[in-house]
């Protein structure tokens, strides 16, 4: 599985950031450090789990056709309502090259699925990834309401949208993840100028 680099032009951007922060007290070397490393971070999608369309689980099931009458009732049924939600786990891995940990205390996310976005939000976590090549990985649980971001289309479409994204398993290609990565220097919140795409083919781990 393919992790993806930060851009050279937003590491000078963000080693101009962690400098001034650096210059306000002595104190926040370390955390000052932890940025420095930050930068150096990449990161991945791990896996998309725990698939549940309308409160039915539809991991890896390709269509109606493959459920049980039941949940097929259940799922036409909550069509019939203002929201048809789609949940799932989007987990990410986080990769520290460097011979001292990294660490971030915030990350804002974007996800989109088929090029349309489809939720975005804010891990308020205080994480630390360990160094020479250590690895944390990073649940977030993410709620879409399928009704209101694909505003228009046929019922079918919509119920449709929702299997293909559970169709191949754990490992949608098509599938896009931005992230911007904050963490505390002193009394400042330092973020990553703009966003890390996050872009995988889920070739394995």
């Amino acid at each position: 599985m393919r992790y993806i680099k930060n851009n050279l032009v937003s590491f000078s951007i963000f080693f101009i950031m962690a400098g001034s922060a650096i210059l306000t007290g002595c104190s926040v070397t370390q955390q000052a450090q932890q940025v420095y490393n930050l930068v150096n971070c990449e990161f991945r999608i791990r896996s998309v789990e725990n698939i549940n369309l309308a409160g039915i689980n539809i991991q890896n099931i390709a269509g109606l056709k493959s459920l049980g009458m039941a949940d097929v009732g259940r799922i036409m049924a909550a069509f019939t309502k203002p929201t048809f939600p789609l949940t799932f786990q989007l987990t990410i891995d986080g990769k520290n090259p460097n011979s001292a940990p990294a660490g971030l205390n915030r990350l804002d996310y974007i996800v989109y699925i088929d090029e349309i976005q489809m939720t975005s939000g804010t891990l308020e976590k205080s994480i630390t990834i360990p160094p020479n090549n250590g690895i944390i990985t990073i649940p977030i649980e993410m709620s879409v309401d399928l009704k209101k971001i694909l505003q228009g289309k046929s019922m079918d479409a919509i119920v449709n949208f929702g299997f293909n994204l559970s169709g191949q398993g754990n490992k949608p290609s098509r599938l896009l993840l931005k992230l911007k990565p904050s963490i505390m220097v002193g009394s400042k919140l330092l973020s990553y100028p703009g966003y890390i795409n996050v872009k995988t083919e889920f070739t394995g781990l």
